[in-house]
């Protein structure tokens, strides 16, 4: 939406000129994000090992796994905040692996984040919480809600009324419960008008009737917007109520691809397997710990 003074956006996921399209390469002219034997190493440890996922438009995906087995650092590649050891990523078009720090920069305004902390400052209102989502768009830095453009105030207002939160647009945000700051987190994502939204372990904090409440509404964003949507989790039985699609991963490979009615026993137990035979670091796990990480 070409405002005076706001940024170029990346075009629609497409191949860059030399890409190879051979009958063995992965790379598609449709998927929002690709990966190609993509694998990341902290000093010893293998986060990642040679991962391979191309994930459509529009589709919600949820990443299961174990604390430890390379969710967040998956997610983290795709905006470049990791940079793996070896592989290939591209996302929206752009090989974030091989790509300049401004080409980095355009991505990153259309590519939302959500954490488990919220990551909003406490002590300035609900509505500059969420105009901050528009900061890569405008020229110069903004302090107050009355440094941003009117068009800018009246756009952050109907996020938050998307959220169902726009009564309390003057309120400090650290005054809100753990559901209401993610949910402002949210339409401060939704601010910087993303293609994309990664969310890492956006409901881990939460009670139960929160973390249904934020996923159910990042399901409703998705289809209204067309919006393609990763997550992390932890709770099995969440992600099968919203994902369309859910990937298991296990010692930072994917052990398991598959549509939420497909992901059964078996396949959770590929991804929960040193839960299951009670082989998590430490103490022995109980016997019913494996029926507690399904349930969440």
């Amino acid at each position: 939406m070409g405002h005076s003074g706001e940024t170029p956006r990346l075009g629609a996921a497409r191949l860059s000129p030399g890409t190879p399209e051979d009958a063995g390469s992965r790379w598609t002219t449709e998927a929002v994000v690709q990966c190609e034997r993509l694998s990341k190493r902290f000093g010893s440890t293998l986060a990642l090992d040679s991962v391979d996922l191309a994930v459509p438009a529009g589709q919600m995906l949820a990443v299961l796994g174990l604390s430890g087995s390379g969710k967040s650092t998956l997610l983290r590649s795709f905006n470049g905040l990791v940079t793996p050891s070896e592989g290939r990523v591209k996302v929206l078009g752009c090989e974030v692996t091989s790509a300049n720090s401004e080409h980095l920069r355009t991505l990153r305004r259309q590519v939302g984040f959500i954490f488990q902390q919220f990551g909003l400052v406490g002590r300035i209102c609900v509505l500059e919480n969420v105009l901050a989502g528009a900061l890569g768009r405008v020229k110069y830095p903004r302090f107050g809600v009355l440094s941003y453009p009117r068009r800018l105030r009246l756009e952050a207002i109907g996020h938050l009324e998307r959220v169902g939160l726009a009564d309390r647009a003057f309120q400090r945000a650290d005054t809100l419960s753990g559901g209401q700051q993610q949910r402002v987190a949210i339409a401060r994502a939704l601010m910087q008008r993303p293609v994309l939204l990664l969310a890492d372990e956006p409901v881990a904090s939460l009670d139960p009737e929160s973390s249904a409440a934020v996923m159910e509404l990042m399901l409703r964003i998705s289809r209204e917007d067309n919006l393609t949507v990763i997550a992390s989790l932890h709770q099995v039985e969440l992600a099968r109520g919203w994902a369309d699609r859910l990937i298991g991963l296990r010692d930072g490979r994917v052990v398991a691809d598959a549509k939420p009615d497909e992901m059964n026993e078996q396949r959770l137990s590929e991804i929960y397997r040193r839960v299951a035979e009670g082989k998590m670091d430490g103490p022995p796990a109980p016997a019913n710990a494996f029926t507690t990480a399904l349930a969440g």
